[in-house]
């Protein structure tokens, strides 16, 4: 069972003005894969909280997966690849870019997300999914098989990638 954290970056959800039907989508998602959230949180755009969630998910709570919804788009206060960038040691540009490959699709507005993903202290993939409940489900859905065979080969369970 591979453990999982969850942030969604929303001002107005960290507010409690909003309710996150993209990080509860998630949970449905991951649960349904055998996957246990260690920690679900929501936190304002701002890079540095959001850093601190990846780093304390990571380093303290030991957690294979970190999984973040929203603050991937054009908008000032949209910082979650930033702080992604902040916090991880090696890039998986292939996560995002089949993302968008998918979502492209779906719909041309696919290519403005500046989605990413990385690898933190060779135990921790974090990924950044879209803020939009449909486009999570979406894209979720589509990597996670991928995901898990990547966490298999992150933590060891295995070394072998052919089929």
């Amino acid at each position: 069972m591979f453990k999982v954290g969850i942030i969604t970056a929303s001002d107005k959800g960290s507010k409690g003005e909003r309710e996150d039907l993209s990080g509860k989508t998630i949970i449905e998602i991951v649960e349904s894969k055998g996957y246990k959230v260690e920690k679900y949180t929501i936190v304002p755009d701002e890079k540095d909280m959001l850093s601190q969630q990846m780093i304390y998910m990571s380093d303290e709570l030991n957690v294979d997966l970190i999984l973040t919804t929203g603050g991937t788009g054009f908008s000032k206060r949209d910082v979650t690849p930033e702080a992604t960038l902040n916090v991880v040691d090696r890039l998986v540009p292939g996560i995002p870019e089949a993302m968008r490959y998918f979502s492209l699709q779906i719909t041309p507005r696919a290519m403005l997300s500046r989605a990413m993903a990385g690898i933190r202290n060779d135990k921790t993939l974090i990924i950044n999914l879209p803020g939009s409940q449909k486009a999570v489900r979406e894209t979720l859905e589509y990597i996670i098989d991928s995901v898990h065979h990547g966490l298999e080969i992150l933590t060891g369970r295995t070394s072998e990638c052919g089929r």
